[in-house]
Parts: structure tokens; sequence; C-alpha cells
């Protein structure tokens, strides 16, 4: 037996319906599978999902996670997880061996107290931010968890009024522009950095996307500055 939870967005409350994966921790606390290697777990999940689930596509097993691609374009990942005392281990990426212990939940009471302080607008505001930088060319785009950590650091000590989804979603880019030039330390432990794809500080694969963030931000006020709801309707993709 095993037990299955909803991990990354959904857990967080932060899933964006066509743009979000769906990940999935697998705990093998107990179970005959706790002695075995990462590989030989993916490996063996991988044997006994395939030929049982509908509208099923393929799977491919990767160094973290068995991945379920379905027929409407849905993926969901499988990543196995051995239970640690208030964290988990997980495969390590470059390595068939199990991580050091990592605490997700560390970062999602960090995202749920910071909505609390934004009067429950944080997480709409993420969707929304997703939304908007899901249409950037793909070298462009920011990795869901990444988005997250940038509005815990955009919005410290930051107390608009009103705090309207409109007003935060303008801090965030305002602020996001100089945020993703430096790297922002895993609070979970999973790795040194959330951003490490971006490379070092001030890289130009950042300065690439800080220049996309601040054009989004000067659209932004742009249309406020002509009362133009037509312009933030192509801001949000509508």
């Amino acid at each position: 037996m095993v037990d299955l939870k909803f991990g990354g967005s959904i857990n967080k409350h932060t899933y964006v319906d066509g743009l979000s994966d769906v990940d999935t921790l697998i705990t093998i606390n107990k179970s005959e599978l706790s002695s075995l290697s990462p590989k030989e777990v993916l490996n063996y999940l991988k044997s006994r999902l395939e030929g049982n689930i509908k509208n099923l596509e393929n799977i491919e097993v990767g160094n973290l996670a068995v991945t379920l691609n379905f027929s409407n374009k849905i993926q969901i990942q499988i990543l196995p997880a051995i239970k640690h005392g208030e964290g988990f281990k997980i495969p390590k990426t470059t390595k068939n061996e199990w991580s050091n212990v990592i605490k997700p939940k560390k970062f999602a009471e960090k995202l749920t107290e910071v909505n609390k302080n934004l009067k429950g607008n944080l997480v709409p505001v993420i969707k929304l931010v997703k939304g908007i930088i899901s249409k950037l060319p793909k070298d462009q785009q920011l990795k869901g968890y990444h988005v997250e950590s940038i509005a815990i650091e955009a919005f410290k000590g930051y107390d608009p009024d009103p705090k309207t989804p409109k007003a935060l979603l303008k801090q965030f880019f305002r602020e996001a522009k100089d945020i993703v030039k430096k790297p922002i330390k895993d609070s979970t432990g999973q790795s040194m950095h959330v951003d490490g794809y971006l490379k070092s500080e001030n890289s130009k694969e950042r300065s690439d996307i800080s220049y996309a963030l601040n054009r989004i931000y000067k659209k932004m006020e742009n249309a406020d500055r002509i009362g133009s709801v037509s312009e933030w309707s192509k801001i949000l993709g509508e």
C-alpha cells in the first residue's frame, strides 16, 4: 500500500487549468519499495500503471518522477517520496540516490501567511501572473515555483490600500523585474536555489526575462494612464 497526496501548485491552490502540471507525491513508507533505489521505484511504478489507465498516451520515466501524458494534454507527474520527520526524501536529479530531507510544507506555510496578510488576494494574483507569463516566448517564461517565490519577495512589507488583485498584480511586475536578476534560495531544501535554471546573478537569461517583465509592467501603467479596459484585456490574454 502507498499513500498519494497532491503537491506543487494544486497543494498551494495556485494551479491554473491548461498551464500547470499535476504533481503528486507517492509516499512509500513501510513498504517493500522503501528499500529500493529511486530508479527501481520509478520503473516499478511505470510497470504497474501501463495498460491500466484510460486515455493514457504514454508514460515517461525521468530522474525525479513518472510522467503520465493523457490524450487531453494533461500531465500528471508522480514523485516517489519517503517520509522523514517533518519532511521527505525524494530522488536526486543527478544521481540514483535519495535526497537529503526537504520540507515543502515550510514554503506552503509561508505562501499561506502572505496570502492571509493580503486578504486572500495573493493566490488569484499568482494565477493571473502565470497566465500572463504563459504568453511570453518559451525562453522568457518563469516556472511556477519560481513565480510563487518571487511573489513572496515582492510583497514583503507591502501594505496597499485597498488590497485589490489589480494593485497586487502591478506590484508583482514592478518588483519582479529586479528580483529575477538574483537567485532565490530554496527554503524547502530541495535545491540550492529555486531558479537555478536561469544560471548566475545578472546572467543573460535573467536580463532577458527582467526586460520582458518590465515591458509588461509598463503596459499596465500605460493602460491605467489612458483608462483603457481593452489594453488590460490584452495584457490578461482575454
